[in-house]
């Protein structure tokens, strides 16, 4: 749980960073990627992060600038990074220049429950870890390339001297 907003932010950049990294490896051919004809697509997972910002944020009383729940996807895999790097700004902005930290023990409503804004602050950062999980296994089945997250990944292994099978 946060207590401040800095270790929001702190977070956040990181975070955010490293979605924004998983975004710009996409390629337009890869978006229609599923595990399953159930499952959402690569490109439905990569948008469904960007809706998020804006969707969670509004109805956390912030004013994202972006795309949210409503807006349809782009076509293309570059749209989605550079509408991600817009809204992940966007709610770091608004987090930052709307709340302090006496704010983040306040409840709020959120999906039919109270949530205090601190762990609706945490639940976003929560919620992009899990969907870039489920993103890197379907980049891997596509044929991209991962880049690495909290270390190396498997294609940079090399770089560091390290065999790419155990």
């Amino acid at each position: 749980m946060f207590r401040t907003i800095a270790e929001f932010t702190s977070a956040w950049q990181g975070e955010s960073a490293s979605t924004l990294k998983l975004m710009q490896a996409l390629t337009d051919g890869a978006l229609g990627q599923q595990v399953s004809p159930e499952g959402r697509s690569l490109g439905r997972l990569a948008w469904h992060i960007v809706q998020t910002l804006g969707e969670m944020g509004g109805h956390a009383g912030l004013t994202i600038d972006g795309a949210n729940e409503k807006t349809p996807q782009p076509a293309g895999a570059a749209a989605i990074a550079v509408a991600y790097q817009a809204g992940a700004t966007a709610l770091e902005k608004a987090v930052t220049t709307t709340w302090k930290d006496a704010d983040l023990p306040v409840e709020i409503d959120m999906y039919g429950e109270k949530w205090t804004r601190a762990m609706t602050l945490r639940a976003l950062v929560q919620h992009e870890v899990h969907h870039r999980g489920q993103m890197t296994v379907l980049m891997r089945q596509a044929g991209l390339k991962v880049p690495g997250i909290y270390g190396p990944a498997r294609e940079e292994w090399a770089v560091y001297g390290m065999p790419t099978q155990d």
